[in-house]
Formats: C-alpha cells, sequence, structure tokens
C-alpha cells in the first residue's frame, strides 16, 4: 500500500507582512511634513505679527528664537524678549516658553521660568519673579479670545532708580478674559496675601497688613472692538456702544476697604475713563489722607472728601458713596478729586 503524498506547505505571502510597515511609513512621512509645515506657518505668523505691531507703533523683538517639539507638539522658545507700547508701557523677559500640541496648535501655554520684567512709562522697570508665572491663549477666533494669567507666590523689585512699586509680593494673581453669549466679554481678577511696599499709599493705609483685590466684570458689544492699535480699538467700541459692567470690585488694604456694588463704564473722547461707582468705604479719611501725603490728590480736596464720607457713615464705620469719572476729572460725591485715570493716549 502506498501512502499519501504529504501536502507542501504554503509559503508565507511577504506582502502581508510588508503592507503594515509601509503604511506606517507613510503614516509618518505625512506626520513629519504636517509637523515641519506647521513649523514654518508658525514663524511667519509670528514674523507678520511682529510686523503688523510695528506698524501700529509697537515693538516686539527677541534675540534668539527656537522651534522644537516634533513630533507631537510645537514648542517655541524666545530668550532677551522686549515689548514696548506707544504709551512707553513694556515688557520683558530673559526666557519665554510657549507649548502647543500639534492637533490643537490655537491653544498656546505660556511660561516665564526667569521671571518677567514690566515697564511703567513714568515709574521705570519692576522685576517680576516667582513660583510660576504663565499664561494661556486659546479660541483666537472669539473676541474676546481665551487668555488667562497666573502667577504663584510672586516678588517685585523695581529696578535701581525706579519709582517705588505697590507691592513688595503676593501670595497668588490671576486674570482671565473669556468671550460670553450675547457679544459680551467677562474680565476676572484677583490678588491674594499682598504685601504692600516700604512705601507708598498701599503700605501707609494696610499698615503692615495683608492686601487682596477683586475685579468682576463685563464686556458688551465686543464685536465693535478692534482695530490696529489699542487707541483705535477702545474708540471703536465705546463709539459702537461698548461699555463695562462692573458687577464686583474691591481692593482691601488692611482694615480699610474700598468695594464696589455696581457701576457701568467707558471711556471718553479725551482718552480717559467715564462713568460712575458706586462704592462702600471703610476707613476712608485714613485712605485719603494717604493720597493726599503721597501727591496723589490735593491735600484740601481730600479733607473736604473726608468730611463728606463721614457725614454717610451708618451705624458702623462704612459708607456709601458714588464715584463719579465725568469731563476728564474724578469726584468723590461732589468733592473733585483730581483727573480720571487715562484709558488711551489720544493723540
Amino acid at each position: 500500500m502506498s501512502l499519501p503524498d504529504p501536502v507542501t506547505p504554503r509559503k508565507y505571502r511577504r506582502l502581508g507582512l510588508i503592507l503594515p510597515f509601509a503604511a506606517l511609513g507613510v503614516l509618518v512621512v505625512g506626520w513629519s511634513v504636517a509637523w515641519f509645515w506647521a513649523e514654518a506657518q508658525t514663524a511667519k505668523r509670528m514674523d507678520a505679527a511682529v510686523e503688523g505691531w510695528k506698524q501700529a507703533g509697537y515693538q516686539l523683538a527677541w534675540k534668539d528664537r527656537a522651534i522644537g517639539g516634533y513630533p507631537f507638539r510645537m514648542d517655541v522658545t524666545l530668550t532677551d524678549v522686549t515689548t514696548r507700547a506707544p504709551g512707553g508701557w513694556g515688557l520683558e523677559a530673559p526666557r519665554l516658553e510657549g507649548e502647543a500640541y500639534l492637533f490643537s496648535i490655537t491653544h498656546w501655554l505660556v511660561a516665564a521660568p526667569a521671571g518677567i520684567t514690566f515697564v511703567r512709562p513714568l515709574g521705570g522697570p519692576v522685576a517680576v519673579k516667582g513660583d510660576l508665572i504663565r499664561a494661556s491663549l486659546t479660541h483666537l477666533q472669539q473676541r474676546p479670545p481665551s487668555f488667562s494669567f497666573e502667577g504663584v507666590k510672586l516678588a517685585f523689585a523695581p529696578a535701581a532708580g525706579a519709582q517705588p512699586f505697590g507691592l513688595a509680593s503676593a501670595d497668588r494673581v490671576e486674570f482671565h478674559l473669556r468671550a460670553g453669549p450675547d457679544d459680551e466679554g467677562g474680565v476676572f481678577a484677583s490678588l491674594e496675601g499682598g504685601k504692600a511696599g516700604p512705601s507708598g499709599v498701599l503700605a501707609e493705609v494696610a499698615g503692615g497688613k495683608p492686601i487682596a483685590m477683586v475685579w468682576n466684570s463685563t464686556l458688551s458689544k465686543m464685536s465693535a472692538f478692534g482695530g490696529p492699535s489699542w487707541a483705535q480699538a477702545v474708540r471703536r467700541w465705546t463709539a459702537g456702544g461698548g461699555r463695562m459692567t462692573v458687577r464686583n470690585a474691591g481692593i482691601t488694604a488692611g482694615d480699610a476697604n474700598l468695594g464696589v456694588t455696581s457701576g457701568t463704564l467707558s471711556a471718553g473722547s479725551d482718552g480717559r475713563l467715564a462713568g460712575v461707582l458706586q462704592v462702600t468705604l471703610r476707613q476712608a479719611p485714613r485712605g485719603l489722607t494717604a493720597l493726599a501725603d503721597k501727591g496723589v490728590i490735593d491735600a484740601g480736596a481730600a479733607q473736604s472728601a473726608a468730611v463728606v464720607v463721614q457725614a454717610r457713615q451708618g451705624a458702623g464705620d462704612a459708607a456709601q458713596a458714588a464715584i463719579d469719572f465725568q469731563a476728564g476729572r474724578t469726584t468723590l460725591g461732589p468733592v473733585a478729586l483730581g483727573a480720571a485715570p487715562k484709558v488711551y493716549d489720544p493723540r
């Protein structure tokens, strides 16, 4: 009896082994092309932003720029960054680190590990260092875009020859800008655990006790806010009916407190703040005296305003009053204190 011939084993097709690796290779090449295209676009848009700022009268420059993060992130590192606004305000940083994921390229996180320095047009530079200094920017297509700043355990140090700064340190500082419904935007800010500088109004009022601040407001007609410069954007916004509604705000310096219960603000044609704030004042005479001692307001105006506040105090030490910004002046009740704060330079 003869046995059947053994079945010859089938040879595996090499194509089945090669295809997965080929597909992976194509994916890697395609992703790499996309990353390098995004890298080029990031550099191009940064350069365009610098040119746009320059045409609007602003300055933005850096010494070196490095872009990395392949394959999944876009990391941008800038050294010796300097910015200047037409009014003299500026910001400097030895190093800024920005990061965005390639699948969410419009969501940026920025950190300043070596601290920052903000430049005041009259007071001079103030160096800021802390355990954490970072910001985020996203939803760029919205108006306003979403922006957040967070600082933890901050220390403020005026440069040699610069004027004193009101704060020496703060446990936490936050600022948030958000788009809302009905063409609105929200502005939220807070400061916790502040300590006054060695001199100044806050030091005299706080008396060595903690300082805290809060600001909660809503901006209307945000679609009207836009233009090549800050001044033109604010002009368009106010002309379009834009207003800031203050929901809750205040500053506490030791035992003294100025709280804003409500108010509506805008900017006048002279570039100065316009509107009315309804406020609650505690230990206002002390604060007014400190403002007069530092030359912020006239001594006679401080005395008159103190009389008005004392006359409006209730059973406790709290007084209700209105701070009016009108025709370029600031008044507390019927007493003129001085010029209204400047929102933009009308020149």
